[in-house]
């Protein structure tokens, strides 16, 4: 009889140790918290920071190149050029000698919509001296600031260019036909135009 009880503690401290492993296992387990994702914050952070500085650059270079692109006072602006008109009568040579004064040249014509941004800015009584020029009356066109002529963008007008010794041009209106290029003597005096770069500031 004594043997059994014997037997019967031990079994039942054993069984009591055991359970009280598993118990205090399984509490554990219920009262650990979920950890989460601790980096996920302050990535999703950085990530937007990063975007808004990138806009923020983009808006920038955007508006200085657009608001920051300028021409002198009185000068009209067209595309990436700047033009002055000049009201005062003179030679050829003289008025591109004033265009260089203003760090600019005579006008250059390029494009047929450079050429009609031009005339609407003109006066149809008066004609201007452009820079386009045949020094040795050889029908050998030149740009003051070197541009190659091009025979597919010049806009003579009907007839023109008719003499040799004619070796200076302007564009002028001739009514029931428009404005035009006409070549005339250099030492003739007439208003210009210059041409210049835009100004980045």
């Amino acid at each position: 009889m004594t043997s059994e009880v014997t037997y019967a503690e031990v079994s039942f401290n054993n069984e009591s140790k055991s359970s009280g492993v598993n118990s205090s296992a399984a509490s554990k387990a219920r009262a650990a918290p979920h950890k989460s994702n601790a980096g996920f914050p302050k990535l999703l952070c950085a990530s937007l920071l990063t975007l808004f500085l990138l806009m923020a650059i983009s808006f920038f270079i955007a508006f200085v190149k657009t608001a920051w692109n300028c021409c002198p006072k009185n000068w009209k602006s067209f595309s990436s050029s700047c033009y002055f008109i000049s009201t005062e009568s003179a030679t050829w040579q003289e008025s591109e000698n004033k265009c260089v004064r203003m760090a600019a040249h005579l006008l250059v014509i390029n494009t047929q919509e450079e050429q009609k941004f031009i005339i609407r800015n003109l006066e149809q009584n008066s004609a201007y001296f452009v820079g386009l020029s045949d020094p040795e009356g050889q029908r050998r066109w030149q740009w003051v600031d070197q541009t190659p002529y091009n025979e597919s963008a010049t806009f003579w007008h009907e007839g023109e260019p008719s003499h040799t010794s004619e070796r200076c041009v302007l564009v002028n209106f001739r009514y029931f036909r428009g404005w035009g290029w006409n070549d005339v003597p250099c030492y003739d005096r007439q208003r210009s135009v210059c041409e210049m770069m835009t100004i980045h500031l």
